[in-house]
């Protein structure tokens, strides 16, 4: 695998788990093969600027897709959490949305920009799903998403490497540069370790200013 698909390290790390699985688990024998687990690669998170994101959220002209990206950033949520939001997720009062099953089966809350689905919520009356995809009763793939962003990227003329999820990294610098506690920025992402909120200090322009 390594020499004919160059497949990346997580992938590795996946077939080694199968391979023990199989052998102790199924066969009931021990994974006598000594393979090693190799290191992941620590690649810094693509951001976006605060005007880049204004761009992309400006040439987005369909008030519902709209609507996915700037919850998106204004949140922090990953593709998969923005899909499979209901309207009773929503705490309009508060300024919260309960993420609910997230990765690690984990609940959390996190910030509703108050205007965000303002427009949104007027025109689409959403019921079952806050982001109802093309087939009746079924919530927006996170494809259908990915392609909004991308969309809009290429639109707005942006250059780099991004994916839907540059939105989250750019909500958590963004909030670092703003003076916020990474404790704080660690709950409203979920992440479980500190380590892993950690990283937004090596892409934060306030930090590496110092």
């Amino acid at each position: 695998m390594v020499e004919s698909k160059k497949v990346s390290t997580s992938t590795l790390n996946i077939i080694i788990n199968a391979l023990k699985f199989h052998y102790g688990q199924i066969l009931k024998k021990k994974f006598i093969y000594g393979v090693k687990r190799p290191k992941k690669d620590k690649k810094l998170p693509v951001v976006l600027s605060r005007e880049e994101v204004k761009r992309i959220l400006g040439v987005v002209s369909n008030i519902k897709h709209r609507a996915i990206l700037m919850l998106a950033y204004s949140a922090g949520l990953r593709v998969g959490e923005v899909v499979k939001l209901k309207p009773e997720d929503i705490d309009v009062k508060r300024g919260l949305i309960h993420i609910k099953g997230s990765k690690g089966r984990k609940d959390r809350y996190t910030l509703l920009s108050k205007h965000v689905l303002k427009e949104y919520w007027k025109k689409y009356r959403p019921q079952k799903w806050l982001f109802e995809g093309a087939k009746e009763g079924k919530h927006l793939s996170t494809r259908a998403a990915e392609k909004i962003f991308q969309n809009a990227c290429k639109k707005a003329g942006i250059t780099k490497e991004v994916s839907f999820h540059s939105l989250r990294h750019s909500f958590a610098t963004h909030l670092l540069e703003s003076g916020t506690d990474l404790r704080y920025i660690q709950e409203l992402l979920g992440h479980v370790h500190s380590k892993t909120t950690e990283i937004y200090t090596h892409v934060s322009t306030k930090d590496l200013g110092k």
